[in-house]
């Protein structure tokens, strides 16, 4: 029986950087920090903390991460795909749902590094969701597609995001010019 293309890439992923214990506690590290775009919540409310002048834009990034990991869950509720389940696949991390596409992980942390790549001007997409996404196929709980779909979901919901604060933005101006 043939490997799925997919399959054979969670295979080739695991028999290699997932075969070191310290990669596998690193996902895992990161799977419970993506949980829920909690961990990104958690960096936006010490952002919004400690930079008083940016606290509109720390709070849209949770809001933002909040909202594509949302969307992520609607989308896997219409899709249903199930996760990897084929027995080459080794599972290294427990998850609440057996759905999989797209990846919710991938989903928030790539509006959320869009979103604080902004807000810092790093160029942070290119250092988080690549890690992240990996992550996910180590542990043996989403398929290629899945993270590559997720990740196009976080970019386009936080450029969704970047949209609607730049429209209302422009909204205020003009108030404030036809106030003057």
């Amino acid at each position: 029986m043939e490997v799925p293309p997919e399959v054979a890439i969670i295979n080739a992923v695991q028999a290699t950087i997932g075969s070191n214990p310290a990669v596998v506690s690193a996902a895992r590290g990161m799977s419970h920090f993506g949980e829920h775009a909690l961990g990104w919540v958690g960096i936006a409310a010490a952002g919004w903390l400690v930079d008083k002048p940016r606290r509109r834009q720390w709070a849209g990034v949770a809001v933002g991460a909040v909202g594509a990991h949302a969307a992520s869950i609607v989308i896997k509720r219409v899709v249903r795909r199930p996760r990897p389940n084929d027995p080459s696949v080794q599972v290294n991390v427990s998850t609440p749902s057996k759905l999989s596409f797209p990846s919710s992980h991938a989903t928030s942390t790539a509006a959320a590094a869009v979103l604080l790549g902004r807000l810092t001007g790093l160029p942070l997409p290119a250092v988080l969701v690549p890690p992240m996404v990996l992550s996910r196929v180590v542990l043996g709980v989403h398929y290629p597609s899945d993270v590559l779909a997720g990740s196009a979901l976080g970019a386009a919901s936080a450029a969704a995001l970047l949209g609607t604060e730049k429209r209302l933005a422009s909204r205020r101006e003009r108030r404030r010019a036809r106030k003057q």
